[in-house]
């Protein structure tokens, strides 16, 4: 069920961030997304916060991505890891030629 989920939540048009309420550096995540001001319906927030299944999500997040950690960032198909990795390659220019490359800018 989790795989399930999680792979029917990543498109290869859109920025998923899986993430929990209580964790700043998901929010930073979102904020410097937003900041970005990205295609209506290219940014999506996936709250694991009250899931019953939230081991199971981070379980297989820990397969696919080598982390159970939140914030989980994926642009497109592939995840790019959490917010240090996301702000890193804002710093060097990266992100935003990524974000056009999957259409969200």
């Amino acid at each position: 069920m989790a795989q399930q989920f999680v792979m029917s939540r990543i498109a290869p048009n859109k920025v998923v961030i899986f993430g929990k309420t209580g964790c700043p550096y998901c929010h930073k995540a979102c904020d410097l997304l937003e900041s970005l001001h990205l295609k209506p319906g290219h940014l999506e927030y996936i709250d694991l916060s009250n899931r019953s299944d939230t081991p199971d999500i981070q379980d297989y997040l820990l397969q696919v991505t080598g982390a159970r950690t939140v914030p989980r960032v994926f642009i497109g198909d592939t995840c790019i890891g959490g917010f240090t990795d996301l702000d890193a390659l804002n710093k060097s220019g990266e992100l935003e030629p990524l974000l056009k490359k999957i259409g969200a800018l």
